[in-house]
C-alpha cells in the first residue's frame, strides 16, 4: 500500500485517466474529488461489500424459502388507504 500524505487542493494521478483530489480536511474527514472516465467503477467499499453479502445470503435461500417469504408480504398487503 503506497501512503502519501496531501494537502487540501493536492492531487494524487492514477495511471493516465485518474485524477483523486484533496478538496477538504476536517478533523477525521477527508474530502475526496475523483475524475475517472465513465466505463471506470467508483464505489465506496462498503457498498461493494453489502453488495457481495447481499448476493450470497441470495444464494442460499431454496425455493420454498423463497415462496414462505411471499406467502407472509401477502398477509401483510394493508388493506386500501380511506379518506377521512
Amino acid at each position: 500500500m503506497l501512503v502519501i500524505r496531501r494537502r487540501a487542493g493536492e492531487a494524487v494521478l492514477i495511471g493516465d485517466d485518474i485524477e483523486i483530489e484533496i478538496l477538504d480536511t476536517a478533523g477525521s474527514q477527508v474530502k475526496l474529488g475523483i475524475r475517472a472516465p465513465k466505463h471506470v467503477t467508483v464505489l465506496r467499499k462498503e457498498i461493494q461489500i453489502t453488495g457481495q453479502q447481499n448476493l450470497a445470503a441470495s444464494k442460499d435461500k431454496s425455493g420454498a424459502a423463497v415462496n414462505s417469504v411471499l406467502r407472509t408480504l401477502k398477509k401483510r398487503q394493508a388493506s386500501p388507504i380511506r379518506a377521512l
